[in-house]
């Protein structure tokens, strides 16, 4: 995916800068919200500079406060944020940034930082998205530390071929129990199908972001 500036004008840019409330460190928080689902992906902290970077290369640029440095936000993860849109609040001391989220936005390898405390949710408000970059997250971090007893990290270890094997195995159970109407077993058999596709994927170098936009592709 290429990433598209915000805005081409330094006028402009310098214009957005001067209503931005920086505080006392230079700093001012921003938050960043999935512009599909309006999902609140993370808070950091940027300055003039990583502002600046941010609207003129449309990808999010931030400030870190322990390493006193600008960061650009998937650089090594490969998790960028391409920015759709940039709000900020009534006082002038906060930006909202609405962004495209390749792959996940925490490091801990999930879609949010944010994690419930409270409250419910139900199944169908539950983002089946979510649950796929997370999962994703999940394999590849086993793939990268092989912990010991991880069904996971023992597929990885066997090799592609195993798991592409594994992968033909699911998928005929999967049409099996689709044959024999057997819901239950259809729902166990394609979440197991779901599960070892991923591993694979995850083998393969391949992420679920590139299959959604493949699939928008032929939506069109």
């Amino acid at each position: 995916m290429r990433a598209e500036p915000v805005l081409t004008d330094s006028k402009e840019i310098d214009s957005i800068l001067a209503k931005v409330k920086f505080d006392q460190a230079g700093l001012v928080p921003a938050v960043i919200q999935d512009a599909e689902n309006d999902e609140v992906l993370m808070v950091a902290w940027m300055n003039r500079e990583s502002l600046r970077r941010s609207l003129e290369s449309g990808l999010t640029w931030f400030y870190s406060r322990s390493r006193q440095a600008l960061w650009l936000k998937g650089e090594t993860s490969g998790n960028h944020q391409y920015i759709k849109e940039v709000f900020l609040d009534c006082d002038g001391d906060t930006l909202l940034i609405k962004v495209k989220q390749l792959g996940v936005a925490c490091h801990q390898g999930t879609r949010s930082c944010f994690s419930r405390l409270a409250g419910s949710v139900t199944a169908e408000e539950q983002s089946s998205a979510d649950i796929i970059d997370e999962l994703y997250a999940l394999i590849k971090e086993r793939r990268k530390t092989l912990p010991e007893g991880s069904y996971t990290a023992k597929l990885f270890q066997k090799g592609r071929g195993r798991i592409a094997q594994k992968v033909g195995e699911e998928a005929v159970e999967t049409v099996v129990a689709a044959m024999e109407d057997k819901q239950g077993e259809l729902i166990e058999e394609t979440a197991d199908l779901v599960y070892h596709l991923l591993v694979l994927l995850v083998e393969c170098g391949v992420s679920p972001q590139q299959i959604k936009e493949k699939l928008a592709e032929r939506r069109r």
